[in-house]
């Protein structure tokens, strides 16, 4: 039995302990949104977060992750509610084929969990894992970029108002 919680939900599976974590999400908890796009870890389809960290799940054996915070697409957000990096993609226009884009929104929300204001180079090595056969790279740059923007202007606000009230 390997006990996990994806999107904050304990799950108890009756699985092989080297089962990739990839096919336990689709095929036993039914969440589609991570794909399978290569089987070795390289283009990042298949990324999810272990404890806030983009991870590889193609490759990441489910007894690997048992007692740990995964979260994937579906936990980010829906429709309804979509998180910043989702609504940034909305809004840019980011995804073409949208394969790879569960996978680039993953990478680019811990990138924005870990680093608010990340410049050129660290967009570039956050999302260097990621490969979008569409070539949307330049829109998904600008879509994390905006992001960044929108917390700046928030962060200045916050400040200015603060200020004021003094």
């Amino acid at each position: 039995m390997i006990n996990l919680t994806v999107n904050g939900i304990k799950h108890s599976l009756d699985i092989e302990a080297d089962t990739p974590l990839l096919w336990v999400v689709r095929d036993f908890l039914s969440l589609k949104g991570s794909k399978f796009g290569c089987g070795a870890g390289l283009c990042g389809a298949c990324t999810m977060h272990l404890n806030g960290n983009p991870i590889r799940t193609c490759i990441t054996p489910v007894s690997a992750v048992a007692g740990q915070a995964i979260t994937t697409i579906e936990g980010l957000g829906n429709i309804e509610s979509p998180s910043s990096v989702q609504k940034a993609w909305a809004e840019h226009n980011v995804p073409q084929c949208g394969y790879c884009q569960s996978g680039q929104i993953m990478s680019a929300t811990a990138l924005l969990a870990s680093n608010e204001q990340p410049n050129d180079q660290d967009i570039d090595n956050a999302m260097s894992g990621n490969i979008c056969r569409c070539g949307t790279y330049p829109r998904i740059k600008v879509a994390i970029k905006s992001i960044a923007a929108k917390k700046a202007t928030t962060h200045a606000e916050l400040f200015t108002n603060i200020m004021e009230a003094k």
